[in-house]
């Protein structure tokens, strides 16, 4: 890769998810239960952006790796882990060609944040979780998350508020464009120590929601699927739900 498209806003990434390590108590409930359940001892991050989710398997007691194709995001996690006292192997990968990087299976993979969302179309996104099935164990699971649910897919509001703190807040003004989407995103800072503006854009080419990521995992091989609307294990409704957490089985 010639270019970073990350480069330009891996510093502020991390707003997303508040201060660093710090994550809420049912997203982190969901993983104990998770990862207990299915004997996790050792997980792969594969688009683990500038690390916010590291910390949280390693207090889970879990041989914690993390990979990205961004050198800039991976440069920005290992800051935020060494801030931690927390040094956890980092590797430069596309997560389609994950066999090429580990020669080692693990326990589990997980893909959050709409990372796969990023794919081009759906071959690419079926051949992307094919590559994190094959560095898994037998009885290995896989994690996506993201916040494009088919109920937003189905209103496509205009705007949506993400971060709304004293002196900072984050807009989405979301254009829906064929079978895609692309997020704008402006961060406005209002204190008393900084104010401005800046826009960057996320673009999501071919949105993959409930039915697509079952067809798709199911295509990649796995055996067992599990689909969830809440980090307290709801179940996924089409209808309702504005989030879709998808847990397969190898």
């Amino acid at each position: 890769m010639t270019e970073d498209p990350y480069a330009g806003f891996a510093e502020r990434y991390d707003r997303f998810h508040g201060e660093f390590g710090q994550h809420d108590e049912a997203v982190v409930g969901f993983f104990r239960q998770l990862f207990r359940e299915s004997e996790v001892h050792s997980v792969l991050d594969c688009a683990c952006g500038t690390g916010q989710h590291l910390p949280l398997f390693h207090t889970l007691g879990c041989d914690v790796a993390g990979s990205d194709l961004s050198a800039a995001m991976l440069a920005r996690a290992g800051e935020n882990l060494a801030g931690l006292g927390l040094s956890l192997p980092l590797y430069q990968a596309d997560y389609r060609h994950l066999p090429r990087h580990f020669d080692r299976r693990f326990d589990a993979v997980v893909c959050l944040s709409s990372s796969l969302l990023h794919m081009p179309d759906e071959e690419q996104a079926r051949r992307a979780l094919s590559s994190m099935r094959a560095i898994l164990r037998p009885g290995g699971i896989l994690v996506l998350t993201q916040g494009t649910s088919d109920r937003q897919w189905r209103e496509k509001p205009r705007f949506l508020l993400a971060v709304n703190e004293r002196d900072f807040s984050r807009l989405f003004v979301i254009d829906y464009v064929g079978e895609g989407a692309t997020y704008h995103i402006l961060d406005v800072e209002h204190g008393e120590e900084a104010r401005g503006l800046r826009v960057w854009s996320v673009d999501y080419p071919c949105m993959l929601l409930r039915a697509e990521h079952e067809a798709l995992l199911q295509a990649a091989g796995f055996a067992r699927l599990a689909f969830y609307g809440t980090y307290t294990f709801e179940p996924y409704d089409v209808e309702t739900s504005r989030r879709l957490i998808s847990v397969a089985w190898k």
